[in-house]
This record gives C-alpha cells, structure tokens and sequence, in this order.
C-alpha cells in the first residue's frame, strides 16, 4: 500500500504526466461542456414538439421527434461515435473534437428531451386549463405557470444527465482523442500492473472531484427552489 502511495506522488511530483492528465481533463471538460448545451438546447425543442398539441402543422415535427428519439435511444453510444467519425464526417482534417461534441451533443438530446417532457407532462393540466379559463395565452400559461413548475421537476434528472454524459466522454479514446481516459491510459502503458493502475486511480479521481461539484451544485439549486417555494406558501 505504502508503495502504491509512492507511485502516486510521483505521478503528481513528474510536470510531464500532470501536463498529459490536464491536457486530457482539458478536453473531456470542453467536449462535456459543449455536447450539453447542445443537448439541452435540442432536447428543449424535441420536448416543446412533443408535448404540443397535434394538428396537422405539428404531425411531421412530432413524428421526426418520436423517430430521432428512439433510434438514439436505442443504439449504443459507442456505435454513435463510430458513425459519426468514419462515416458521416469522415472527411480528412475536420476536427476530432467538433464531432465528439456533435456526436455525444445528440445523444443527450434524446435524453435531455425525455427528461424534460416528464417534468412538462408532470404539471397538473387543471392549472392550464385555469389559465385558459382566466384568458390566458399558451405561451403566457407556459411560461408562468408550467414552466416554472417543470423546471423543479426538470433539475435532479437534468443533474444526472449532465454526470452521465461526463462520464461517457470517456469513450473518444476508442476513437484516438487524447482524454483523461487515454491521458492515464499514455501513462500507464509499458510499466507493471501496479504502475498503471497509479494513473487510472488518479484520473477517477479527476471524475470524481467533477461529478461530486456538479452534484453538490445541482443540489444546493435544489434546495433554492425549495426555498422559494416555502416563501411563497407563508
């Protein structure tokens, strides 16, 4: 135990391997940052489609919406990867990291959507129907009244969406992109068993401190809106 504490700080005491771990955390953290935008932004929109009323203006959009949705949801996505590198950009020099971000973004779409319309469909439809009752508009009964209902609803599945895809980042390695995952993977390759295991520890901890203040965060907005509600009943 005493050696395996050794070769940690000597992992963390060597400028060469803590440049390649954050270089490698680096991009992790942006292909994170930027396929969850993209994702709440996509799933926002497939949501509103699907939770609007149909008519014959809104029968295409819902049906692209259901099809998209279960295709993503129902293949790997790891396959997503690969598609997206070797087949649909699988053009010489585009970006490695533009369809990483592309490719995880649509994935979490298809979540974030689900997610989403759950907490839409989870307001009681009495409190729309008073709205209309008072004269209300639909946008103006969305906005007031369901909205911020179904963002309460919304933020502890959102908060595990948003851990999952960091998580799930990890994958670009089989690809060849340089991250935290291929970063202790450099490292560790060529020495004993116990050697690299040292820089696989290391990056889980990289993980974990992300995971635990991306939960920590989702926790203390939860808490705010309990508050507010709270507030709001006295």
């Amino acid at each position: 135990m005493s050696n395996f504490f050794s070769k940690i700080g000597e992992l963390f005491s060597t400028p060469e391997y803590i440049d390649s771990l954050l270089h490698g955390f680096l991009l992790t953290i942006q292909i994170s940052y930027f396929a969850i935008l993209i994702g709440i932004l996509l799933g926002t929109i497939i949501a509103l489609v699907d939770t609007a009323k149909k008519t014959k203006w809104t029968i295409v959009p819902k049906f692209i919406c259901t099809v998209y949705t279960t295709i993503i949801r129902g293949t790997p996505m790891a396959l997503q990867l690969f598609i997206m590198f070797f087949v649909i950009f699988a053009v010489k020099g585009f970006p490695s990291i533009i369809i990483a971000i592309v490719a995880f973004g649509l994935n979490s779409a298809a979540y974030t959507a689900e997610v989403i319309r759950g907490g839409i469909l989870s307001v009681d439809p009495g409190q729309t129907e008073a709205g209309m009752a008072l004269g209300l508009s639909q946008r103006t009964i969305f906005m007031k009244i369901v909205a911020p209902q179904a963002i309460k609803n919304i933020i502890p599945a959102l908060g595990n969406e948003i851990i999952t895809v960091i998580k799930e980042t990890a994958i670009v390695s089989m690809v060849g992109m340089y991250d935290l995952n291929m970063a202790a993977k450099d490292i560790g390759s060529g020495q004993n068993m116990a050697s690299y295991i040292v820089p696989m520890v290391v990056a889980a901890l990289f993980y974990l401190v992300t995971i635990y203040l991306i939960t920590f965060i989702v926790k203390r907005i939860e808490k705010g809106l309990r508050r507010s509600d709270l507030r709001g009943e006295e």
